[in-house]
C-alpha cells in the first residue's frame, strides 16, 4: 500500500506466522496486505442488537425469578401464620 505510514505489530506463535505467510504467498499478496484485509473484514457475527435482545431477555428472566421468589416467599409466611394459629390453638388442649 503506497500511503502506509504506520505499523502494527503483530505478536504470533512461530507456527502462525508460517501459516500466515504460505497464505499470503498463495494468494500473492504482501502479508500486511493479508493482515489488513483480514482485520477489515472481521465481524464477530455478533450484533449490537442481538446483544440488546440477550440483556432485555436477561432482564426479564430476572424479574420474573424475582415475582416467583416474592410469591414463594408470600406463601411461606402464610403457611407459617397458618401453622402458628393451628398450633396456638392447640396449646390449651395439651396443658389440660
Amino acid at each position: 500500500m503506497a500511503g502506509a505510514v504506520e505499523r502494527i505489530v503483530v505478536q504470533a506463535t512461530a507456527q502462525d506466522k508460517k501459516a500466515i505467510a504460505a497464505k499470503a504467498k498463495r494468494l500473492d499478496l504482501p502479508v500486511s496486505e493479508l493482515m489488513r484485509r483480514g482485520a477489515f473484514a472481521y465481524d464477530s457475527g455478533v450484533s449490537d442488537a442481538e446483544l440488546g435482545a440477550l440483556a432485555d431477555a436477561a432482564k426479564d428472566a430476572a424479574d420474573r425469578a424475582g415475582a416467583a421468589i416474592d410469591d414463594a416467599l408470600r406463601f411461606i409466611e402464610a403457611s407459617n401464620a397458618r401453622i402458628a394459629a393451628m398450633e396456638a390453638k392447640a396449646a390449651p388442649r395439651r396443658a389440660a
